[in-house]
């Protein structure tokens, strides 16, 4: 192999594959990046963990062509560390190396047989629709730190996306919080109910989110995958099925609070520093002197009362919640304001931001 590229475009082709690329010890080959150079004017860039993987195609000069596999890590970090922006970068094999020359560094990597690459999967032709690249990551960045980080239930570590009408709904659980988000699309699409696994999520927000345009996602019963001008990604899918969520959403409630939401979330932030292993905090709401108090209390360092200026319509309330379960949810909220609706003890909380409908997040009281 023997190509010819503009440095920036592979800083970057590499910059996400190697994030892609798996740490798999009877299969080494996984760690590594492949660069295919057999079609004419351009280089593909693919690497893959099983669960997720990604091809992306950039423009290149192609003396001789070949394929190679090289340790992801070793020429992400050496291709990033240069420096020559808008120069060109020439890769070129000798044996089992592959030579790297920008115009000031020049460095060889040794290359591992690119005979057992798995090849990496493509979805059907006849299940595809599109949506905005930034809408499909708002959703998925709304909603999936709810999942769950263990994988006894695979249906709960995933985010589930499915259409409603005129919108794409995201919603993930732990069945300790719950998050919703509704995304309103253009052209309603009824594709089914979807699980994107929790883990390949990260991978998924940091390649699409830099995409300012359309892309097309393709689904098949085992996998989901999003294309956009030379960007392909493909991401497993759980077989299982969501929880039907909606029947725990309370459709009324007993008491409502609307607070600024900073004023909550620095009450939150001093709460915590007293609270206990639980993370547990204390919310007592008192209609007539139109209050909530924040409390935290540990009997090894001391306890706290934070007393915010709130408007509520309901009658009082004290309940305890886990501290990190609430202040999780702001970073879905762009008002400034949000509304707390309480529906007695032993009764979720459903935290919404003030004058957005799209977002949801309800919380399970503690009962300690």
């Amino acid at each position: 192999m023997k190509i010819e590229c503009v440095q920036e475009k592979l800083k970057t082709a590499i910059g996400y594959s190697e994030k892609v690329a798996g740490k798999h010890m009877t299969l080494p080959v996984l760690s590594c990046i492949l660069l295919d150079a057999t079609n004419t004017n351009q280089l593909i860039v693919k690497s893959t963990n099983i669960d997720l993987g990604v091809e992306i195609i950039i423009p290149a000069k192609i003396e001789e062509t070949g394929v190679v596999a090289v340790p992801a890590q070793v020429i992400n970090s050496f291709i990033g560390g240069l420096t020559e922006e808008g120069k060109s970068i020439k890769l070129a094999t000798d044996q089992n190396n592959l030579k790297v020359t920008s115009p000031r560094s020049s460095g060889v990597i040794k290359t591992i047989s690119a005979e057992d690459f798995p090849s990496i999967p493509r979805t059907t032709t006849e299940n595809i629709f599109s949506l905005n690249a930034k809408d499909f990551t708002k959703g998925l960045k709304s909603v999936w730190y709810s999942s769950s980080i263990s994988s006894i239930k695979p249906e709960l570590s995933s985010v589930c996306v499915f259409c409603d009408a005129e919108f794409v709904v995201f919603a993930a659980t732990d069945s300790f919080r719950l998050a919703e988000k509704r995304i309103k699309i253009k052209k309603s699409k009824d594709f089914g109910q979807i699980l994107i696994p929790f883990k390949n999520i990260p991978e998924i927000i940091r390649i699409l989110e830099g995409i300012d345009e359309e892309i097309e996602i393709g689904l098949d019963k085992n996998q989901i995958s999003f294309s956009h001008n030379g960007v392909y990604l493909v991401s497993r899918v759980v077989d299982g099925t969501f929880p039907d969520y909606k029947q725990i959403i309370p459709k009324s409630s007993t008491t409502e609070v609307t607070i600024l939401k900073q004023d909550l979330t620095n009450a939150l932030k001093l709460s915590n520093v007293f609270s206990d292993k639980f993370n547990q905090i204390n919310f007592k709401v008192n209609p007539s002197t139109k209050t909530c108090e924040v409390k935290t209390k540990n009997n090894d360092i001391g306890e706290n009362i934070t007393s915010l200026e709130c408007v509520i319509t309901g009658e009082p309330v004290e309940i305890n919640f886990n501290y990190k379960y609430i202040i999780d949810c702001f970073q879905s909220i762009d008002s400034d304001s949000v509304t707390l609706y309480f529906n007695g003890l032993n009764k979720p909380m459903i935290i919404a931001p003030v004058s957005d409908t799209t977002f949801k997040y309800l919380v399970m009281p503690m009962n300690r």
